[in-house]
């Protein structure tokens, strides 16, 4: 199955939720499958801190649902993320790994699970996340994502996606500083509250 249709059907059940994402071709496409999300999406650009980034974001907001969407390669870069949410049990915390058992964004070297010995989601029971899934089609993983959604205890799918990148996307237009603004008015605006004051000057 294709990460892109995996991102239109999750795209689909979205409306007030926090979003991370990680580096590489999936920006463009979830740039692309989920216009109505782009404020409320951290687009990060850090290898292995995606499911860190939203796990604290889970703990900050316990009341707001976040979803990360990280990668196989993020994910075996920092497998101790696994461990921390099954020990913490946020209950508004659902993890999406685009499984397609490479390195894409640095030209397609395999990561450990295209050996087909490595199973992410059987690590992730092991480490205390009950709720740990693999999806291989599309309604598998629909059925994954509005589970995970309703879920009152951290919920992961893996989706094993091809390598095949959307053609034809818009790219995004906006760098990573740029980013961090449009996603921390967000919550400051959806939440009430304020994180970054104004600048000062002296």
């Amino acid at each position: 199955m294709k990460r892109y249709d995996c991102m239109k059907a999750l795209a689909a059940r979205l409306d007030n939720e926090l979003v991370i994402l990680s580096l590489g071709a999936s920006v463009d496409e979830w740039y692309n499958a989920a216009p109505h999300m782009r404020a409320a999406s951290l687009f990060q650009q850090q290898l292995g801190c995606v499911t860190p980034e939203a796990f604290g974001l889970a703990v900050g907001l316990p009341h707001r649902r976040i979803v990360s969407l990280d990668t196989d390669g993020g994910m075996m870069f920092n497998l101790g993320i696994l461990a921390t949410v099954g020990n913490e049990q946020p209950k508004n915390l659902f993890i999406v790994v685009w499984d397609n058992e490479m390195y894409q964004s640095i030209g397609g070297p395999p990561t450990h699970t295209a050996s087909g010995r490595v199973d992410i989601a059987a690590i992730a029971r092991g480490a205390g996340i009950d709720a740990a899934h693999t999806a291989r089609t599309i309604d598998e993983f629909d059925a994954h994502c509005a589970a995970g959604l309703a879920a009152d205890t951290p919920y992961l799918v893996v989706a094993k996606v091809s390598g095949t990148v959307q053609p034809d996307i818009k790219r995004k237009h906006s760098d990573g500083r740029e980013d961090k603004y449009i996603f921390v008015r967000h919550v400051e605006a959806s939440e009430g509250i304020t994180i970054m004051g104004p600048s000062e000057h002296n």
